[in-house]
């Protein structure tokens, strides 16, 4: 009996040993082969220049041939892409090229024909886009909060490069993405000397504004 009880006893706690080794292993291998969670990759907008406004507010900075009339500079012309992630915000991005060439008077209290002169000055004195083809920026960041399904309070800081000078600036921006659209609304302003963006002379005397340049937005994306 005492032989038969010691083998009985051995065995008992050999398999107690596998069985306590054996756990281990198997949950670790379970552990492995389970797949790591998916990243929620950003969405990507193309912008569409003829269904989005992009205008410079510029005041008029004295009296002269218009009586202080302000110029409302409307872009025509522009292309970029915004990216967002659902429900989150980064990863995000904006980046937007304006063709210089592309921006010219719209406001209605000037005549077609004080357009055409304005127009000229801006081209010839003010923007020089056979200088500066592109006006430029690319976010560096975006910060925000999420206000629902869909619907952004964004800040988007980068590089706005404007007749060939580089500066830093920070966009605010309500942003709105419903099925396969993104909508962009809001405002920014900057100093044109900061960027040596001339006024004509009071020779030329059809575009003098004040330093500070109030852009609005109103920009429209489609996913790609």
């Amino acid at each position: 009996m005492k032989i038969r009880t010691r083998i009985f006893l051995a065995i008992l706690f050999a398999a107690l040993a596998l069985g306590i080794l054996a756990t281990p292993r198997a949950n670790f291998h379970a552990h492995a082969c389970q797949p790591a969670p998916q990243a929620i990759s950003p969405q990507r907008f193309r912008l569409d220049s003829s269904q989005s406004k992009f205008i410079a507010h510029a005041l008029r900075g004295g009296l002269f041939w218009f009586k202080g009339h302000g110029h409302l500079v409307t872009a025509r012309e522009f292309s970029g892409e915004a990216q967002i992630t659902p429900d989150k915000i980064a990863p995000a991005s904006l980046q937007l090229t304006v063709k210089t060439d592309s921006m010219v008077e719209t406001s209605a209290v000037f005549t077609e024909q004080q357009k055409q002169i304005i127009n000229k000055e801006l081209r010839e004195i003010v923007l020089e886009p056979a200088k500066y083809p592109e006006i430029v920026f690319r976010s560096t960041e975006v910060t925000g909060k999420l206000l629902g399904s869909g619907q952004y309070d964004l800040k988007i800081g980068g590089d706005l490069t404007l007749h060939g000078v580089t500066r830093r600036i920070v966009i605010p921006a309500k942003v709105t993405v419903a099925g396969n659209n993104l909508r962009a609304v809001g405002e920014f302003s900057i100093d044109r000397s900061d960027f040596n963006v001339k006024a004509t002379s009071a020779f030329h005397g059809m575009v003098r504004v004040r330093n500070k340049v109030k852009f609005t937005f109103d920009i429209v994306g489609h996913r790609v």
